[in-house]
């Protein structure tokens, strides 16, 4: 389960209690491009495993994440500088024992809601993304030049009408939301200045970024495999571009082009359904089953489109457009198949989960409340025992790849 570290509202214990012995987590403290050293590291596995001794014992088993400086997205020469950072981070997490890491790619933002408090039919609260409402924001709140273009002209006008009709308060809270900064920050982007980062992507479209992306893991990626370092990218969220911002990693071609671009077993997927998902064009169980073996992390949650299939919002884990049986189905093969050959489970955490229960009265990062994390994770143990137990009665699977991965 994903752990912010000792400020998070959820605690160890709670993670302990949910049942998970594996922790996700970074050094959020850090300054995107620094080098992690060996003390940080460590002082993060010491509190993690403080109690070990007397209950559950937790281990820091994925970071999430290892984040990619800006000017290497934007293929600045001063990408060198970050890029060896990465590797002096990678080898030095690797020194501490930890083997997956998780990054992305996405250029200034690095996921995108309008709405954080989205109430659900039972009364919880999700986050949701609404095509009208980012509309608004580019095009009446930050004003961006050429935002027309990227929005339907019934768009573009319904989004002016209903920004006449907004509160101060309302203009606030859409702002701050758009702009939120990492997971795990609770600072915003300022607007004031967000638009000289955008201008700073004025020539790279997605051929550019694409191609720095691949310079990136054609470099870094070739050391991971040395370390026995699983490298995996987490896809784009939502998975089109935005603001006028490419964005390269959204679709299973996008996938492969980047799995080819540097083809060793370290370059692989943190393959998040629920940004994958809001796609319908992404078929989620052949993607698991196409990229299984480059699978290193695995992040399950369901999105619902909408109406308009731009908006979406976060589902119960078994519900929305995710077919989580099929999903699930593929990803207990591949675990299989790696068991044939002595390799390990795959790490996977319930991303996401509704505002819920007692968590309503409390602040938590968004998405990151325990108990609907808790909920996401019973039912998705239910169905992988379920899917475990069938197979079981079944004839084994025929082997679909040759030879198993060296990371997961």
């Amino acid at each position: 389960m994903r752990w912010f570290g000792p400020h998070d509202p959820v605690s160890l214990f709670d993670i302990r209690q949910a049942g998970c012995t594996g922790v996700v987590t970074a050094l959020h403290q850090l300054p995107v491009g620094a080098v992690w050293p060996v003390s940080e590291i460590q002082a993060r596995q010491q509190l993690i495993e403080a109690d070990n001794a007397t209950h559950t014992p937790l281990h820091w088993a994925v970071v999430e994440s290892l984040p990619v400086h800006e000017d290497i997205k934007k293929g600045r020469p001063s990408r060198e500088l970050y890029i060896a950072n990465y590797k002096e981070s990678l080898r030095n997490l690797a020194a501490c024992g930890i083997r997956t890491v998780c990054y992305n790619f996405m250029p200034v933002l690095d996921w995108s809601r309008t709405n954080l408090h989205y109430e659900m039919p039972d009364g919880s609260l999700a986050l949701r993304f609404v095509w009208q409402d980012f509309a608004l924001f580019d095009l009446c709140i930050l004003k961006r030049p050429g935002a027309a273009n990227d929005y339907e002209v019934s768009v573009a006008a319904a989004a002016h009408e209903q920004f006449a009709a907004m509160s101060a308060v309302e203009v606030a809270a859409l702002t701050n939301t758009v702009l939120l900064g990492l997971p795990g920050s609770e600072e915003a982007f300022e607007l004031a200045g967000f638009q000289t980062l955008l201008n700073e992507y004025a020539a790279i479209d997605a051929a550019a970024l694409r191609e720095n992306l691949h310079y990136f893991i054609s470099e870094v990626a070739p050391v991971a495999e040395e370390l026995g370092i699983g490298l995996c990218i987490h896809p784009d969220d939502p998975p089109y571009p935005l603001l006028g911002l490419p964005r390269v990693v959204s679709t299973e071609a996008d996938i492969a082009q980047l799995m080819a671009a540097c083809d060793v077993p370290a370059n692989g997927l943190t393959f998040c359904t629920g940004s994958l998902g809001v796609r319908a064009d992404n078929d989620l169980a052949a993607i698991a089953r196409r990229f299984g073996p480059r699978i290193h992390f695995v992040h399950l949650r369901a999105t619902k489109r909408e109406d308009n299939p731009r908006n979406f919002h976060e589902a119960d884990h078994l519900e929305g457009d995710v077919d989580m049986y099929a999903v699930v189905r593929e990803l207990v093969l591949e675990e299989q198949r790696r068991a044939e050959f002595g390799g390990h489970a795959l790490p996977m955490r319930p991303d996401h989960g509704h505002q819920m229960l007692d968590d309503l009265k409390k602040k938590t990062y968004p998405g990151y409340s325990a108990i609907g994390r808790l909920r996401g994770l019973a039912e998705l143990r239910g169905l992988e025992y379920g899917i475990r137990r069938g197979l079981a009665a079944e004839a084994p699977p025929p082997r679909r790849h040759a030879e198993a991965p060296q990371y997961s």
